[in-house]
């Protein structure tokens, strides 16, 4: 395995798990992770959701944990990076809306190096108009927005993922072991 650069685009509310464990992850196994979110630097802290599935219509919502940015969204050139990771939560939904956030995914997919979206990640895919003809899993309130960005929503068990070509994608946090893994390898191809 060599070892990749990879930029973890996130913010407040992210989902708990699918910021943290994905960028432990990838530090664990001797990748460079920075962490960053726009309009914070290095240093300074997100706050993060746990999302769990209590038997409710949709998903529960919890304080999660503070989590470290470790780069400086200003300073970053997403040239300098060989991959892209995009946690779900309530982040995407904001983080969409910033054009340096959706140049940066644009530049991931132009350059066809590996990007990992997971759960409410495929709203910022959509916003960046980079599903047009991809397969794309996505939390299952996120299908309408896949599809109208001109993806193909893969409906998948909760625990799985989805390849296509250097994107992988999952519905949600439970399919850490499936998303990472498929990931991983898209990351050694």
């Amino acid at each position: 395995m060599s070892t990749k650069k990879i930029l973890m685009i996130t913010g407040d509310f992210a989902e708990d798990y699918e910021t943290m464990v994905p960028f432990q992850t990838l530090l664990a196994v001797g990748h460079t992770v920075h962490g960053v979110c726009p309009g914070k630097k290095a240093g300074q802290i997100i706050a993060t959701s746990i999302h769990d599935f209590e038997g409710d219509q949709t998903y529960s919502e919890k304080r999660g944990h503070n989590f470290a940015l470790n780069a400086t969204f200003a300073d970053i050139d997403p040239k300098d990076y060989d991959a892209l990771v995009i946690p779900g939560g309530r982040a995407p939904e904001y983080l969409r809306l910033d054009a340096n956030v959706i140049s940066a995914v644009k530049h991931f997919f132009d350059a066809d190096k590996p990007v990992a979206a997971v759960c409410h990640g495929a709203q910022i895919l959509a916003a960046a108009r980079v599903l047009e003809g991809r397969t794309c899993s996505a939390y299952p309130a996120c299908r309408p927005e896949v599809e109208l960005a001109g993806g193909i929503y893969a409906e998948i068990a909760i625990d799985a993922a989805v390849t296509d070509g250097n994107l992988v994608t999952a519905p949600a946090w439970p399919a850490h072991p499936a998303w990472l893994k498929q990931f991983m390898a898209v990351l050694d191809a």
